[in-house]
């Protein structure tokens, strides 16, 4: 038989398991740092390939088949992330996120079928980054602090991306998608585990 922990080491246990209950109540920490930065790795080859292809519809064709692969490399990586760090995804913070991310997700989802319907493929790069970041802003609210960073950069440079010349907009979704994806990732991955 041991001897009883002295109160004041209960107290300190008990104080640091409510501290850690009421962190992971307020904000969504699965966020894939690694996850991210491999998202940009594959928006910049897929720029470089888009940046290639002779018609619109190819181009086009080119970004979405990225983004397919990014929400399989995002989703699975978060997915992960909550298991390995107990974050569950469909409850409190993780749903908060996933509801506040998804109304810009549908928005630019249907921008993308009326813009291309209607020629306009010079305003998608902008549409595409300026809705992503406004996604992570509202999302970013329910996580971690550097998610909404996030979201106000890429909606910066979705904002150049449609008042800017229609021959910067490839290349300002690899700035977006590929190097915020890659700083931010890193960034995240160093001080929020992974």
């Amino acid at each position: 038989m041991t001897a009883p922990r002295p109160l004041h080491d209960r107290a300190l246990d008990n104080l640091r398991y409510i501290r850690q209950t009421m962190e992971r109540a307020g904000s969504f920490t699965a966020v894939p740092g690694w996850g991210q930065a491999a998202v940009g790795a594959t928006a910049l080859v897929a720029a470089l390939l888009a940046a290639r292809q002779p018609t619109p519809e190819l181009w086009l064709a080119t970004w979405l088949g990225e983004a397919v692969v990014a929400l399989a490399i995002g989703g699975s990586t978060m997915v992960r992330k909550a298991f390995a760090v107990n974050d569950p995804l469909l409850s409190g913070p993780g749903r908060r996120a996933g509801l506040s991310l998804l109304p810009p997700m549908v928005a630019g989802g249907l921008l993308t079928v009326a813009l291309s319907r209607a020629g306009l493929w010079h305003a998608l790069p902008g549409t595409w980054l300026l809705l992503y970041g406004t996604g992570f802003v509202t999302g970013g609210a329910f996580s971690v602090r550097i998610v909404p960073v996030m979201g106000l950069c890429f909606m910066t440079v979705g904002a150049v991306a449609l008042l800017g010349p229609a021959v910067w907009g490839n290349w300002l979704m690899a700035a977006g998608f590929g190097g915020l994806h890659l700083v931010f990732g890193a960034i995240i991955a160093r001080r929020y585990g992974g």
